[in-house]
């Protein structure tokens, strides 16, 4: 199972649309942590998510994606409790932050799954991994057990010659750091009388699901058994994803997603941006010092999204001036010349190449910096014909035409 390239699938329109179900792309993206509120680090994963989503719209596709929203799990709940205040009075004003901050930044809202309206789901699928020998109850509680299920660990890689022989139970919904949990992973959280924690009465008894099966019933209720693509970030290959394909695969027998995203890190004084180092960036922050909300999101979205991304004063005021001067020069050479002369060949030919262009730097594996900068160089081009800097009528028509389009994907234009 390997990660998205589109190189070789997304340039084959017509051979991946064969495979889609009613010709619409389904995509799963991992959401906020609506326990706290979402710093650029976050904000670059759901960038790339944002622009994916545009580009395949862009190409002719009809997307249905889903993001969710975790909003009962451990961390949460912990963190309500150090507040001293009920879940939802936590989690509601940070999905609100989040979803206003989102708008702001031009992120395109999916639809919203959240795990407290999918208990019913989940409770089905845990049924069936128990019908099928994958779960079994341990006291209150119901665990997985990775050596039922036949390529456990695929996605990453995961050597299983290193699983214990002795039976580990690991009762988190998640644990600190990369690094694996060799043993049996929680599926349902028995409850244990804590006034404060939510609960279900079901027929699995009075519990909650576990962060482990969140998103697969999200998915199953919302997309169904199958998707297209998977994203999130590159934490995600640690204890997550390749747990959803263990519940997803080990109740439908095929495979869950055909393609998986991963985003790496923001880094902030050499280090992951995290609370724990002191270095987050809030999106406010930036907006405060003077940079747009556009000038942010190009900021996140140029570097490609497999990369680790430094970020630092003075990248952020290198990529404010290189937007600055992409929008000038777009500005020039889309106002309409005072004569409807022709632009000469060259003119229409450097026209008629940049949507080409950029479908192929897109095409491989969402490379925005690519595609940015070869739109650009074909403006830098454009400007030299002419003394004035400014096209003929039918070519800066046609300029602004395919330009409207590309920026329908960057939104980076006014």
């Amino acid at each position: 199972m390997k990660n998205l390239h589109l190189t070789n699938t997304l340039s084959r329109k017509k051979e991946l649309f064969r495979s889609l179900e009613d010709g619409v792309v389904k995509i799963f993206t991992c959401g906020p942590s609506v326990y706290r509120r979402a710093h650029i680090g976050n904000y670059r994963t759901f960038l790339y998510e944002d622009v994916l989503h545009r580009y395949l719209e862009y190409l002719g596709y009809r997307v249905r994606r889903i993001m969710n929203f975790t909003d009962v799990e451990d961390k949460a709940i912990g963190e309500a409790r150090k507040q001293d205040t009920l879940l939802h009075e936590l989690t509601g004003p940070v999905e609100d932050r989040f979803l206003q901050e989102a708008r702001l930044l031009r992120i395109k809202i999916p639809e919203i799954a959240r795990s407290s309206t999918s208990v019913e789901t989940a409770v089905r699928l845990i049924r069936i991994l128990m019908d099928k020998g994958y779960a079994y109850r341990h006291d209150s509680d119901i665990f997985y057990d990775p050596l039922k299920f036949e390529g456990f660990g695929k996605l990453f890689g995961l050597d299983m010659s290193r699983w214990p022989k002795k039976k580990i139970r690991f009762r988190k919904d998640t644990y600190p750091g990369r690094r694996w949990n060799l043993g049996d992973f929680i599926l349902w959280h028995g409850a244990r009388g804590d006034k404060d924690t939510p609960s279900w009465d079901t027929e699995l008894g009075k519990g909650r699901p576990a962060w482990n099966v969140q998103d697969a019933a999200m998915v199953a209720k919302h997309l169904g058994g199958r998707i297209d693509i998977a994203c999130g970030g590159v934490d995600n290959l640690y204890r997550h994803h390749d747990y959803t394909i263990a519940v997803m695969e080990g109740v439908s027998g095929r495979r869950f997603s055909s393609y998986w995203l991963h985003g790496e890190h923001v880094i902030v004084d050499g280090a992951k941006m995290s609370k724990s180092k002191g270095n987050i960036i809030y999106p406010e922050a930036l907006l405060e010092r003077g940079h747009t909300a556009k000038d942010i999101r190009f900021s996140l979205i140029y570097t490609h999204y497999r990369q680790s991304l430094e970020v630092s004063v003075p990248y952020l005021e290198n990529m404010t001036g290189k937007l600055a001067a992409f929008r000038e020069a777009a500005k020039r050479l889309t106002g309409l010349a005072a004569e409807p002369e022709s632009p000469g060949q060259a003119a229409e030919e450097l026209v008629s190449a940049m949507e080409n262009t950029f479908i192929e730097r897109m095409n491989d594996d969402l490379d925005v910096k690519g595609a940015f900068d070869r739109v650009h160089d074909i403006f830098i081009r454009l400007l030299s014909l002419k003394p004035d800097g400014r096209l003929g009528f039918p070519a800066s028509f046609s300029l602004r035409e395919k330009l409207e389009r590309i920026n329908g994907v960057f939104q980076i234009l006014p």
